[in-house]
């Protein structure tokens, strides 16, 4: 056991734990989504299940409908999420921190727990579970992934610019518009990205409120893997994984643009 304990002696070795975590159940199986996306049922080296996509319209047409449900979800959230950011922010408007844990609250309670009540909510004041459902439960689920960060960037923001900008003469919605919004931006896209990126991906929330007569993107995915058609689901995964690395890399862009130019009169 004294080996195990000169690794240990240096504080940087504690992180190999976590390095071997990640390496066993992040980056191996991402490793094999990418095998099993150019290779075909016999083990070739293929583009058939590519090929299969972009010639299927009704799995490109899945795709492009959870995109839709996946914008109209953040943007829900970005409504009803930026104005109660704000509020929680402002110490004039909020002085309790109770009041910002109840917010955050329903972050620690499981999702599939919320989604089952809302399904009774539902059931019990006789609303019919569908489209309009399913969006309501993506964004009760997921609007605190929205207030949060928008939350945490505008409790931080130096108040000094808003003060400035009001000494110059600039009114509240001048101030809010080029002032507030700037510089809350990087908020805004972390935000949106922790919203999106479980949207566009999710399957058990359209099972549940839709009684699975709407299908999603991440349901094609998992009815492919449960069929046995993992090199068909590997490709729907790894599209799926481009499409999202691109949106973060973008997200990243606009983050780094916004905390550049702060906020301007």
């Amino acid at each position: 056991m004294k080996w195990l304990a000169k690794i240990f002696t240096k504080r940087s070795n504690w992180s190999i734990p976590y390095f071997v975590f990640m390496l066993v159940f992040v980056v191996l199986p991402l490793v094999l989504i990418f095998i099993y996306a150019f290779q075909n049922n016999d083990g070739e080296f293929s583009f058939t299940n590519f090929t299969k996509f972009f010639s299927s319209p009704e799995d490109a047409n899945t795709f492009v409908y959870s995109i839709g449900i996946a914008i109209i979800t953040t943007l829900f959230c970005l409504l009803l999420g930026y104005p109660a950011a704000y509020i929680l922010s402002n110490k004039s408007l909020c002085r309790s921190q109770v009041m910002v844990l109840l917010f955050i609250l329903p972050m620690w309670i499981n999702i599939l727990v919320r989604t089952l009540a809302t399904v009774a909510l539902f059931d019990f004041i006789r609303v019919p579970l569908g489209q309009g459902a399913l969006i309501f439960g993506m964004v009760y689920n997921f609007l605190p992934f929205m207030i949060y960060p928008i939350y945490n960037t505008m409790a931080k923001m130096d108040h000094s610019y808003i003060e400035a900008a009001q000494d110059l003469g600039a009114n509240p919605v001048t101030v809010f518009r080029k002032v507030v919004i700037p510089l809350s931006m990087p908020g805004i896209m972390s935000g949106i990205m922790m919203v999106f990126m479980p949207t566009i991906s999710t399957f058990a929330i359209a099972e549940l409120l839709t009684m699975n007569t709407i299908k999603l993107f991440g349901t094609t995915i998992q009815e492919n893997i449960n069929n046995g058609m993992w090199n068909y689901g590997a490709v729907l995964s790894l599209i799926m994984l481009v499409f999202i690395l691109a949106m973060e890399v973008f997200s990243d862009k606009k983050e780094e643009t916004a905390g550049n130019e702060g906020g301007l009169i």
